[in-house]
């Protein structure tokens, strides 16, 4: 595994130049497991008045960073901040989302059909006063709950498993249809915190890691952009997990950006970060101070940002 410096913010250009030329050759992952740097004590994390979290799926660390098919995403990387060492918790798919919105795997099956009554990041947003929205692409219609329909899977939409969702209209109509996102960000519309969904096609479940790319700048690069994302937004991209022969840390080495104009510009963290950690810095960017689960100890990523 290649070894990159903490704050030199230049060090990530040279990395991808490397990991690119790497990207060509085997994919074939380690079988044993990393030591990075262990987390720090939890720490305060800016607060944003927006806050986005986008999953991708199904890829590793060094099938993404420095590949020649995802120049978008190493783009942000490179201009923002990476996280190095950044760990799914498990495989399949499933407990990993929840891990993001729960703080706990709840299951290891993505065929889960139950109803999760833990705590969670709705709970904790509504609670707060927060609003929220999970945009998810080929969505058959708002507050759908239902299976799988078409390029939409519902187990990569976490939220239509809480009871909080399933029990409460109001809170499921905050499940839209990716189609509203872009009328949200011109209208200056959008909550204190959104989870969006792309579908398996464009999230490089099933699709091409160039087509998610493309998706991406098509979709994400307007919100940058955006004047009010500009003054007060965070952007978090992360994979899921893994390929599946990767099990470092339950769901192996995957790669998170954090996209913010309150990032540190070209940052890499070599702190060990899992997705209990997302879910910390979620919530705690969005002005809520209590979390579920495993983020009440999880390490912050406070790191990534200016001032800290």
């Amino acid at each position: 595994m290649l070894s990159l410096p903490i704050r030199h913010a230049g060090s990530l250009a040279t990395f991808l130049v490397a990991a690119m030329m790497l990207s060509c050759g085997s994919r074939k992952q380690a079988t044993t497991t990393p030591t990075p740097t262990p987390g720090p004590s939890p720490s305060a994390a800016p607060t944003f008045a927006h806050v986005l979290l986008l999953l991708e799926e199904n890829h590793s660390y060094s099938d993404v960073i420095g590949n020649s098919a995802m120049p978008y995403l190493n783009g942000l990387a490179q201009q923002y901040g990476l996280a190095a060492q950044y760990y799914a918790n498990a495989h399949p798919s499933l407990p990993n989302y929840f891990m993001l919105t729960v703080g706990v795997t709840e299951t290891n099956s993505d065929s889960f059909s139950g109803v999760v009554s833990d705590d969670n990041v709705v709970r904790e947003l509504v609670k707060a006063g927060k609003s929220w929205k999970c945009y998810a692409e080929a969505l058959p219609s708002p507050g759908y709950l239902g299976g799988d329909a078409g390029s939409y899977l519902r187990h990569h939409n976490p939220f239509t498993y809480f009871s909080d969702v399933q029990n409460d209209p109001t809170q499921a109509a905050n499940i839209v249809p990716f189609s509203q996102f872009a009328t949200d960000l011109a209208n200056n519309a959008l909550p204190q915190y959104s989870f969006i969904v792309p579908d398996m096609m464009d999230d490089a479940h099933t699709g091409t890691l160039a087509q998610a790319d493309s998706w991406l700048q098509e979709n994400i690069a307007p919100l940058i952009s955006n004047a009010n994302f500009q003054s007060s937004g965070l952007l978090i991209i992360v994979f899921d997990e893994s390929e599946t022969t990767d099990t470092a840390y339950g769901g192996g080495h995957i790669p998170a950006v954090i996209v913010s104009s309150q990032a540190k510009k070209g940052y890499v963290s070599q702190t060990l970060f899992q997705h209990q950690s997302t879910l910390r810095l979620t919530l705690a960017a969005s002005g809520v101070n209590s979390f579920p689960g495993a983020a009440v100890s999880a390490p912050s990523m406070a790191e990534f940002f200016t001032g800290q």
